[in-house]
Protein backbone atom coordinates (compact mmCIF):
# COMPACT_ATOMS: atom_id res chain seq x y z
CA UNK A 1 0.00 0.00 0.00
CA UNK A 2 1.58 3.53 -0.94
CA UNK A 3 0.85 6.30 0.92
CA UNK A 4 1.23 10.17 -0.76
CA UNK A 5 0.60 12.66 1.59
CA UNK A 6 -1.93 15.66 0.25
CA UNK A 7 -1.46 18.35 2.63
CA UNK A 8 -2.46 18.73 6.16
CA UNK A 9 -4.27 16.26 7.70
CA UNK A 10 -5.06 14.74 4.73
CA UNK A 11 -3.21 11.97 2.51
CA UNK A 12 -4.19 9.71 -0.34
CA UNK A 13 -3.76 5.65 0.66
CA UNK A 14 -3.52 3.58 -2.71
CA UNK A 15 -4.67 0.21 -2.32
CA UNK A 16 -5.73 -2.39 -4.78
CA UNK A 17 -5.17 -0.03 -7.10
CA UNK A 18 -7.64 2.65 -6.16
CA UNK A 19 -6.87 5.70 -4.57
CA UNK A 20 -8.76 6.72 -1.36
CA UNK A 21 -8.44 10.11 0.40
CA UNK A 22 -8.73 10.03 4.54
CA UNK A 23 -8.89 13.23 6.34
CA UNK A 24 -7.21 12.81 9.71
CA UNK A 25 -10.78 14.29 11.96
CA UNK A 26 -9.45 16.13 15.68
CA UNK A 27 -12.53 15.86 17.80
CA UNK A 28 -12.19 18.37 20.80
CA UNK A 29 -13.54 17.10 23.69
CA UNK A 30 -14.23 20.76 26.48
CA UNK A 31 -14.95 19.04 29.38
CA UNK A 32 -16.92 21.25 31.74
CA UNK A 33 -19.25 20.74 34.91
CA UNK A 34 -22.03 20.20 32.42
CA UNK A 35 -20.39 16.70 31.62
CA UNK A 36 -20.11 16.24 35.25
CA UNK A 37 -23.60 17.01 36.19
CA UNK A 38 -25.39 14.72 33.89
CA UNK A 39 -23.47 11.94 35.41
CA UNK A 40 -24.87 12.99 38.72
CA UNK A 41 -28.15 13.03 38.10
CA UNK A 42 -27.91 9.32 36.26
CA UNK A 43 -25.92 7.44 38.14
CA UNK A 44 -26.28 9.04 41.74
CA UNK A 45 -28.78 9.32 44.24
CA UNK A 46 -29.74 12.76 45.53
CA UNK A 47 -28.60 13.59 49.59
CA UNK A 48 -31.99 15.11 49.89
CA UNK A 49 -35.50 15.66 48.39
CA UNK A 50 -38.99 17.08 48.64
CA UNK A 51 -41.61 15.24 47.86
CA UNK A 52 -44.19 18.29 46.77
CA UNK A 53 -47.89 18.11 46.48
CA UNK A 54 -50.41 20.96 46.31
CA UNK A 55 -52.37 23.16 48.60
CA UNK A 56 -56.70 22.64 48.55
CA UNK A 57 -57.26 24.38 45.52
CA UNK A 58 -54.43 22.50 43.29
CA UNK A 59 -55.19 18.90 44.89
CA UNK A 60 -53.21 17.66 41.17
CA UNK A 61 -50.16 19.10 42.21
CA UNK A 62 -47.29 16.94 42.77
CA UNK A 63 -43.90 16.45 42.44
CA UNK A 64 -40.00 15.45 43.27
CA UNK A 65 -37.26 18.52 43.67
CA UNK A 66 -33.91 16.28 44.35
CA UNK A 67 -30.29 18.02 45.97
CA UNK A 68 -27.35 15.99 44.59
CA UNK A 69 -23.73 16.86 46.30
CA UNK A 70 -21.25 17.92 43.71
CA UNK A 71 -17.29 17.85 43.30
CA UNK A 72 -17.63 22.21 43.25
CA UNK A 73 -19.13 22.20 46.45
CA UNK A 74 -22.18 23.43 45.31
CA UNK A 75 -25.29 21.74 45.31
CA UNK A 76 -26.94 20.45 41.89
CA UNK A 77 -31.09 20.13 42.05
CA UNK A 78 -33.65 18.61 39.72
CA UNK A 79 -37.57 19.36 39.96
CA UNK A 80 -39.70 17.54 37.90
CA UNK A 81 -43.48 19.06 38.70
CA UNK A 82 -46.88 18.03 37.59
CA UNK A 83 -50.11 19.09 37.59
CA UNK A 84 -49.61 22.84 37.39
CA UNK A 85 -52.94 25.05 37.28
CA UNK A 86 -51.98 25.47 33.69
CA UNK A 87 -52.47 21.66 32.74
CA UNK A 88 -55.96 21.66 31.04
CA UNK A 89 -54.74 24.16 28.32
CA UNK A 90 -53.37 22.83 25.48
CA UNK A 91 -49.97 24.62 24.51
CA UNK A 92 -50.15 26.83 27.18
CA UNK A 93 -46.66 27.88 29.47
CA UNK A 94 -46.52 29.71 32.38
CA UNK A 95 -43.87 30.77 35.03
CA UNK A 96 -44.10 29.74 38.71
CA UNK A 97 -41.81 30.80 41.30
CA UNK A 98 -39.44 28.64 43.23
CA UNK A 99 -38.33 28.67 46.69
CA UNK A 100 -36.33 27.36 49.48
CA UNK A 101 -39.01 28.38 52.55
CA UNK A 102 -37.20 28.59 56.27
CA UNK A 103 -39.57 25.63 57.71
CA UNK A 104 -40.62 22.83 56.18
CA UNK A 105 -44.00 22.60 57.83
CA UNK A 106 -46.13 22.57 54.69
CA UNK A 107 -49.68 21.80 56.75
CA UNK A 108 -52.61 23.68 55.95
CA UNK A 109 -52.43 26.33 53.38
CA UNK A 110 -48.22 25.84 53.33
CA UNK A 111 -49.04 29.23 55.58
CA UNK A 112 -46.18 27.97 58.49
CA UNK A 113 -43.29 27.72 55.92
CA UNK A 114 -42.36 31.22 56.62
CA UNK A 115 -40.00 33.91 54.72
CA UNK A 116 -37.37 32.83 51.90
CA UNK A 117 -34.66 30.75 53.49
CA UNK A 118 -32.02 34.18 53.55
CA UNK A 119 -28.90 33.03 55.99
CA UNK A 120 -26.82 36.12 54.77
CA UNK A 121 -29.72 38.84 55.14
CA UNK A 122 -29.66 39.60 51.48
CA UNK A 123 -32.22 41.48 49.67
CA UNK A 124 -34.53 39.49 47.06
CA UNK A 125 -33.55 37.55 44.60
CA UNK A 126 -30.17 37.30 46.44
CA UNK A 127 -31.42 35.13 49.59
CA UNK A 128 -30.20 31.71 49.02
CA UNK A 129 -33.68 30.32 48.40
CA UNK A 130 -34.10 31.98 46.08
CA UNK A 131 -34.76 29.67 42.88
CA UNK A 132 -34.66 29.31 39.76
CA UNK A 133 -38.29 29.71 38.16
CA UNK A 134 -40.42 26.79 36.88
CA UNK A 135 -41.65 26.65 32.96
CA UNK A 136 -44.43 24.81 32.97
CA UNK A 137 -46.22 23.12 30.12
CA UNK A 138 -49.38 22.28 29.93
CA UNK A 139 -49.10 21.16 33.72
CA UNK A 140 -45.63 20.16 33.38
CA UNK A 141 -42.15 21.33 34.47
CA UNK A 142 -38.36 19.99 34.32
CA UNK A 143 -35.75 21.87 35.79
CA UNK A 144 -31.88 21.47 36.38
CA UNK A 145 -29.46 24.05 38.29
CA UNK A 146 -26.51 24.46 40.46
CA UNK A 147 -26.23 26.25 43.39
CA UNK A 148 -23.46 27.24 45.64
CA UNK A 149 -25.01 29.40 47.80
CA UNK A 150 -26.16 26.86 50.22
CA UNK A 151 -25.42 23.24 51.07
CA UNK A 152 -27.35 20.14 51.60
CA UNK A 153 -26.96 20.10 55.00
CA UNK A 154 -28.35 24.08 55.58
CA UNK A 155 -31.61 23.24 53.63
CA UNK A 156 -32.36 19.54 55.97
CA UNK A 157 -36.13 20.94 57.29
CA UNK A 158 -36.84 23.69 55.36
CA UNK A 159 -39.85 23.64 52.53
CA UNK A 160 -39.32 23.68 48.47
CA UNK A 161 -42.73 26.15 47.96
CA UNK A 162 -43.92 26.58 44.46
CA UNK A 163 -45.98 30.00 44.18
CA UNK A 164 -48.83 31.05 41.41
CA UNK A 165 -46.74 33.52 39.87
CA UNK A 166 -43.41 34.34 38.28
CA UNK A 167 -41.18 35.71 40.70
CA UNK A 168 -40.24 39.03 39.16
CA UNK A 169 -36.72 39.65 40.78
CA UNK A 170 -37.68 42.97 42.15
CA UNK A 171 -40.46 43.34 44.81
CA UNK A 172 -39.09 42.96 48.44
CA UNK A 173 -39.53 40.66 49.72
CA UNK A 174 -40.26 38.02 48.02
CA UNK A 175 -41.09 38.56 44.20
CA UNK A 176 -44.41 39.22 44.01
CA UNK A 177 -44.99 35.50 43.41
CA UNK A 178 -48.33 35.14 44.27
CA UNK A 179 -49.56 32.24 46.55
CA UNK A 180 -48.51 28.85 47.49
CA UNK A 181 -49.80 26.58 45.24
CA UNK A 182 -47.29 23.35 46.37
CA UNK A 183 -44.79 22.82 49.09
CA UNK A 184 -42.66 19.69 50.17
CA UNK A 185 -40.16 19.38 53.12
CA UNK A 186 -36.69 19.12 52.23
CA UNK A 187 -35.59 15.76 53.71
CA UNK A 188 -32.47 13.65 53.70
CA UNK A 189 -32.31 10.69 51.72
CA UNK A 190 -31.40 7.49 53.72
Amino acid sequence: MDRVPMGKNRKVTKAAGMYILVKKVFIMVQFTPRLTFVKILEKNRPRAVAWVTGNDMNPQLSGLVKFYDTPYGGVLAEAEIFGLPNAAEQYATDFYAMHIHESGDCSGDFENTGGHYNPAGQPHPRHAGDLVPLLGNAGYAWAAFYDKRFSIDDIIGKAVVIHAQADDFTTQPSGGSGGKIGCGEIRAEE
